[in-house]
């Protein structure tokens, strides 16, 4: 069994104490900017991704890691996709009419996330269009930038996703 972190409040009791409404497509604007809630890194959460999805020494075995040009442990760049998922729902999807995501596009892992690190980071919408063959949703693209304490970037990624409108259920039909 996985054992989540324990980050924050359950997502029903976030959206009550963060007051943050519902989000549609024409909530979201360009320039708007969602910061992310911060997330710390461990020594086992980083080992047991590594072990699992990407056993390299430098993510499995912290001697193996400081005796290597890496200089010490460090977390998957798939890991750090994984945690930055996990911020981006705690702080924003979770409340939010969101379908799908079509895929990230130029993931960039700029620096090292280590064992201690506390990442934070944003979520800025950069574009918002109307599907044009989809009357209940639109196409959302926005820079995700996730940091660690020292205000370092260690990853940047381009996403893309589809949320419905306003007056519009999961059957894509509208709602009375």
């Amino acid at each position: 069994m996985i054992k989540l972190p324990a980050l924050l409040p359950p997502t029903a009791m976030k959206a009550e104490t963060d007051n943050i409404p519902f989000r549609t497509f024409e909530d979201l604007t360009v320039g708007q900017v969602f910061p992310l809630y911060d997330y710390i890194v461990s020594e086992v959460d980083i080992i047991d991704f590594a072990i699992k999805y990407d056993p390299q020494p430098m993510h499995t075995d912290p001697i193996a890691a400081a005796e290597s040009a890496m200089g010490g442990l460090l977390a998957s760049g798939w890991h750090t996709c994984a945690i930055s998922m996990r911020m981006l729902y705690d702080s924003f999807f979770y409340n939010t009419s969101a379908i799908v995501s079509p895929g990230a596009d130029n993931i960039r892992w700029l620096g090292p996330v280590r064992p201690g690190d506390t990442l934070s980071g944003t979520f800025t919408i950069t574009k918002a269009v109307e599907s044009r063959s989809k009357p209940d949703r639109g196409v959302v693209y926005a820079d995700l930038v996730l940091q660690n304490q020292r205000n370092e970037q260690v990853m940047t990624l381009i996403s893309k996703g589809f949320f419905f409108k306003q007056g519009y259920s999961e059957k894509k039909a509208p709602v009375e």
